[in-house]
């Protein structure tokens, strides 16, 4: 059903104004007490066995939104709705911004892709943080805080602009993530470098931990997969130094040779980050890396390509105890959450793991 209706309607339509009806559909839909009921009902069940401990955090499950789709924190309550275990906001920056001209959305419906050169648009860390504050919840679920940088402040202001955010949001945030790997805002991916990483994510770091002192707000940095291999595993290294609570990898690609995109050329070759199908293979190299370099002593967080509960359920083999998704979601509609949940609960039956934590990583352990 849906999928024809994506074919009759939100295909024929600019993909961000189509994301904007979509959105306002969700928040309308949660505000109507017996038909926010009803979806939750058919859209999250929940499955006992795929309850998950993350972060120090309990959830429904391992499945959950990744950043972008809810940028300022206005669908929480209607994502949960659809059933997703956690939703990622963001990314937010330290003052609010329009993004990058439009049209800045593609779709690349033949790849099950999508490219955006948003320009991470949102209202800002303080106006985000006061929507987080006077939220009321309708349904529990877990809220991560995606911060970025605003695009008008110098590289070597970086730093304070993060501080500014983490100060703001960590309050309201079950754990925050330092995106330092989208290609849309300059020079933002040169802040991956250790070099530059280490202070960065150090001072964000105190500024949590100054904030928030009666808790730990747990502390993740997101990475892009055009990262070389060796800079991968200076990341990992990096995190265990640190004491982070988590990597989350990967975010979208620059990248466009050797993805075996069929989508015509006016469209592959628009600028932005590309994410979906093709980012699938690579994503999930770079989590195993990953995971053989930090094992069990931080949580990994598998996104990028997850379309189905067997993509999923690789991340979860591959070292993920969380996976996220966004693109799949404009091509599989409000079903989605549910066909993973189920996908992923007979995937755990049919296995020879107790549980999922057993799972995790249990490809790469094989290997090692």
């Amino acid at each position: 059903m849906y999928k024809l209706f994506f074919r009759l309607v939100f295909q024929r339509m600019d993909p961000e104004q189509a994301h904007h009806l979509a959105f306002r559909w969700i928040r309308l839909a949660v505000r109507i007490p017996v038909l926010r009921t009803f979806v939750a009902a058919a859209l999250a069940p929940r499955h006992k066995e795929l309850r998950t401990e993350a972060l120090g955090l309990r959830m429904h499950g391992p499945f959950g939104l990744a950043a972008g789709f809810d940028k300022n924190a206005i669908a929480i309550d209607g994502m949960a709705m659809l059933g997703f275990d956690h939703i990622e906001i963001g990314t937010v920056t330290g003052e609010a911004q329009p993004g990058n001209p439009r049209k800045r959305l593609f779709r690349l419906v033949q790849d099950r892709a999508l490219i955006n050169r948003m320009g991470f648009n949102n209202e800002g860390s303080l106006t985000v943080a006061a929507r987080l504050a006077s939220r009321e919840p309708v349904f529990r679920t877990v809220v991560g805080v995606n911060i970025g940088k605003t695009k008008v402040v110098p590289e070597a202001e970086a730093t304070g602009d993060y501080v500014k955010s983490a100060e703001r949001l960590a309050p309201y945030a079950d754990y925050l993530v330092v995106n330092v790997s989208s290609p849309n805002t300059p020079g933002l991916r040169n802040l991956q470098a250790v070099d530059h990483l280490r202070p960065l994510l150090t001072a964000v770091r105190e500024a949590a931990d100054r904030i928030v002192a009666h808790r730990h707000v747990p502390l993740l940095v997101k990475i892009a997969p055009d990262l070389a291999d060796e800079d991968v595993d200076a990341v990992a290294d990096l995190a265990l130094e640190l004491g982070l609570d988590g990597i989350i990898a990967t975010n979208t690609t620059i990248a466009r040779e050797g993805l075996g995109l069929e989508s015509g050329p006016s469209l592959v070759k628009e600028t932005g980050g590309l994410s979906g199908a093709p980012l699938k293979e690579r994503s999930l190299e770079v989590l195993r890396r990953l995971y053989a370099r930090v094992g069990d002593r931080i949580t990994l967080v598998g996104v990028g390509g997850v379309e189905n509960a067997e993509d999923a359920w690789q991340r979860i083999l591959a070292g993920a105890t969380l996976v996220q998704g966004y693109s799949a979601f404009v091509y599989e509609g409000p079903f989605w959450a549910r066909a993973v949940h189920k996908g992923l609960a007979a995937r755990l039956r049919t296995s020879p793991y107790a549980t999922l934590a057993d799972a995790v990583g249990a490809d790469v352990r094989k290997t090692v």
